[in-house]
């Protein structure tokens, strides 16, 4: 099982970032963390990297099903989803698959929950 979904465009990274970012929300997601990785790595160890964004993704509706079923959830809150430029210039999108987190607790109502968050998340990738 991968434990991602990924898509690339063929956009200005920040323009992704966006596009990204309006797709979430048509299906439900907030943002609630947005990590410049480029910027952070040059900041706390003055090194060069890739345009690399971690958008931390939020479904309340699920978020709370999740919560209410496993208080210690939250340790795989928020749902990340990744916009980065690769070597060729091409920006790539990719959002983690829920389920494959999920596999690590034994909880079968997390399961039903992560599934709808799975087909939701793959969706938005796909529309992308």
């Amino acid at each position: 099982m991968s434990y991602h979904f990924t898509t690339t465009l063929d956009l200005p990274f920040e323009q992704a970032i966006e596009k990204t970012t309006a797709a979430l929300k048509e299906n439900g997601f907030g943002v609630l963390t947005t990590i410049d990785v480029k910027k952070t790595l040059k900041e706390k160890i003055d090194t060069d990297f890739q345009p690399y964004t971690i958008l931390g993704a939020c479904n309340p509706h699920f978020a709370f099903k999740a919560l209410s079923n496993e208080n210690k959830i939250g340790t795989m809150l928020p749902c990340n989803v990744v916009v980065q430029q690769q070597e060729d210039g091409t920006i790539e999108i990719s959002a983690v698959d829920p389920m494959a987190s999920m596999q690590a607790i034994e909880n079968p109502a997390l399961g039903e929950i992560a599934g709808e968050v799975r087909d939701l998340l793959k969706e938005m990738i796909e529309a992308l």
